[in-house]
């Protein structure tokens, strides 16, 4: 079964994750994402729509899944490198790519809308956020950068510091995404303004648009990560006490 659907809408096309429930993005799902981009662009996509599931876009990284191959250093290096390989391919696309987010984006589905060039997000009770200082997790700078670029130095200190989710109104209102509509319409939205990129000259857009994201390809190079410190904050005390009972509460649900 695929892990990431793909439609064609008169030129665009849209990328849906695919992995239910909750679209938890395990290596197979980040490995598939950069294949999935390359095969679109390679066909001449105009731009890109990268949508979740309805109620929730994606709920980031496979916690379980991490806790369960974390003996094997090499595995749990593996798996963090292919989510920012998956992270770095939407920020490097060479086309627009719009995020069609119907519902929930916490810690890595947050950090997934934000490398797209516009966020369109439900109207609702959905939250979206970089939620890792909650689960125990600290934000390498490279993402930290991502969320200044999008709302400012400030509100990105404040939202990250406290691992705060937003709903989708206080989330249009500081910037972190750019409209909401209906759940049923956020795909249509996030197509309506990759087809406006479209009609415009397309050299002089594109090149424009590669200027305006460099800084944002750049906060996602291996060194704005530092995945050595990663790794060994992963092992602290307090982030494991944090990331088992996330799991336990995942349990309960």
């Amino acid at each position: 079964m695929a892990l990431i659907d793909t439609f064609v809408h008169d030129g665009i096309h849209e990328l849906r994750l695919a992995r239910p429930p909750v679209n938890a993005l395990d290596p197979a799902l980040c490995r598939a994402l950069p294949e999935a981009i390359a095969r679109s662009v390679s066909a001449g996509a105009d731009g890109l729509v990268l949508a979740g599931g309805p109620k929730v876009f994606s709920a980031g990284l496979d916690v379980p899944h991490l806790l369960s191959i974390q003996d094997d250093a090499a595995a749990l290096r593996a798996a963090w490198e292919t989510f920012f390989e998956a992270a770095r391919a939407l920020a490097a696309c060479p086309v627009p790519v719009a995020a069609a987010i119907a519902g929930h984006a916490p810690a890595g589905g947050c950090v997934l809308a934000l490398c797209c060039d516009l966020r369109i997000m439900a109207s609702g009770p959905f939250a979206i956020g970089l939620n890792e200082t909650q689960v125990g997790l600290a934000l390498p700078v490279g993402i930290l950068q991502l969320l200044q670029r999008t709302v400012g130095r400030r509100e990105a200190e404040r939202l990250a510091v406290s691992g705060a989710m937003v709903e989708a109104e206080r989330a249009l209102a500081i910037g972190l995404v750019d409209e909401l509509a209906g759940i049923d319409e956020v795909t249509t939205r996030a197509l309506a303004h990759l087809q406006a990129l479209a009609r415009l000259p397309r050299a002089p857009m594109l090149a424009t648009r590669a200027l305006a994201r460099a800084d944002l390809v750049e906060a996602l190079a291996p060194a704005s990560i530092d995945l050595d410190r990663m790794l060994e904050s992963w092992r602290s005390p307090d982030t494991q006490a944090a990331l088992h009972a996330l799991v336990a509460r995942l349990g309960k649900g």
